[in-house]
């Protein structure tokens, strides 16, 4: 997985209505060497009539999309977020991308990482026994919290994942690494480490006197 040291996740909800999505939410969140340095988040209007069951599922209301700001608005403020920071998603080529550019913001080259697609690879290792790839279900077997259907929530489980993922990475590489410097001795590297230490506390008992 690339390993980026600035990153943007970001999620979107939307009304579909009559086979065409409508964008009512936007929300991202900025990480920077590993922590959250700021957010973008905001409901989008619209004059199509909100499906009820995108209210039950989302906690959206007729009345927050009613003032919110319009689309275009929207996306030229997260245009501007963006930037040319490098995008996370979780299943995002799927349709938040493609819902993007269907509204003239194309963010295409700038998406690095789809997190689903890390889950998929890793069912059989980091992810070894987990029943699903829902971001919720990933999140929850990495020790995550966070609620579903809330477009900033799922931006920061999203986030989170990735870190959680860099994380396992790291590890293996660090063993990986350990294993070509001291092949199969496991105590190779705790002797290395116990010699440097002795050294340096018969450095500072010297200089003691």
């Amino acid at each position: 997985m690339e390993k980026l040291a600035e990153y943007i996740a970001f999620d979107l909800e939307f009304n579909t209505v009559a086979e065409k999505s409508h964008i009512i939410q936007v929300s991202a969140v900025k990480f920077k060497e590993g922590h959250e340095v700021d957010s973008f988040d905001t409901y989008v209007y619209t004059d199509v009539p909100l499906q009820s069951f995108i209210n039950g599922l989302t906690g959206i209301t007729s009345e927050k999309i009613a003032n919110a700001p319009k689309l275009d608005e929207v996306l030229a403020d997260f245009k501007t977020f963006v930037g040319e920071t490098a995008l996370v998603g979780y299943n995002a080529l799927k349709s938040d991308l493609p819902l993007l550019a269907e509204n003239e913001l194309d963010l295409t080259e700038l998406y690095k990482v789809d997190l689903y697609d890390e889950a998929f690879e890793r069912r059989s290792t980091d992810l070894n026994g987990i029943a699903s790839l829902k971001l919720t279900s990933v999140a929850e077997f990495l020790g995550i919290s966070g609620h579903c259907h809330n477009s900033l929530e799922d931006a920061r489980m999203t986030a989170l994942v990735y870190e959680k993922f860099m994380e396992f990475d790291e590890n293996k590489s660090y063993l990986n690494q350990q294993e070509e410097e001291h092949g199969d001795n496991p105590f190779a590297a705790l002797g290395g480490f116990l010699a440097k230490s002795s050294a340096i506390f018969q450095k500072i008992k010297n200089h003691l006197g």
